[in-house]
């Protein structure tokens, strides 16, 4: 039950976690988008322009999960 309750209580973010998995699965899409687009041109493009477009995003959304956690360490002091 112990393990339970941080889940329960909003003091701990699952939500990085889940923005990790996510990055994967995305990258994954983008590899294959890149693979089954028809062209080596066009495959290598995706692949690249793709990878760090979600790279980008998943970069983006952590951040602001970081400046929560700062936020919180600043109002605790």
């Amino acid at each position: 039950m112990k393990k339970l309750l941080p889940l329960l209580s909003f003091d701990t973010m699952i939500t990085p976690k889940i923005i990790t998995f996510i990055y994967y699965l995305a990258l994954l899409g983008v590899v294959l988008a890149g693979i089954f687009s028809g062209s080596i041109l066009w495959g290598v493009i995706i692949i690249v322009c793709g990878a760090l477009s979600v790279r980008v995003y998943c970069e983006l959304m952590i951040i602001l999960f970081k400046m929560n956690e700062a936020l919180q360490e600043i109002r605790k002091k």
